[in-house]
């Protein structure tokens, strides 16, 4: 059963950056892909960016090029560099693990950007 906690949420103005991070414990299996979602109050989740194994990621188009993910495949960590936040960056972020067979999920951070 993999664990993982997120951290590095918080209250940050328009223009501002914060960065997430979020490690995966009790690892009897080999993680694949991981990724960051987010969710604000009536929403589906979304999704914001995935990195395989290997390093390659997808982004959602409206963090393109504001946002980086980054992983520590020894330390079963995933990272989210968030730069030139928006008010509507406003959300619930959830960090994602995947094994063979199971996805898990963090507990969820939040991250709330002001004007």
């Amino acid at each position: 059963q993999v664990q993982l906690v997120e951290s590095g949420g918080g209250l940050v103005q328009a223009g501002g950056s914060l960065r997430l991070s979020c490690a995966a414990s009790r690892t009897s299996f080999r993680i694949n892909d991981m990724g960051w979602y987010r969710q604000v109050p009536g929403k589906q989740r979304e999704l914001v960016a995935t990195i395989s194994r290997t390093g390659s990621t997808v982004y959602a188009d409206p963090v393109e090029g504001r946002f980086t993910i980054s992983r520590d495949n020894a330390k079963n960590s995933v990272f989210l560099q968030m730069n030139v936040l928006k008010p509507e960056d406003t959300a619930v972020y959830y960090c994602n693990a995947n094994t063979f067979n199971r996805a898990y999920w963090g507990q969820g951070t939040q991250v709330t950007v002001s004007e």
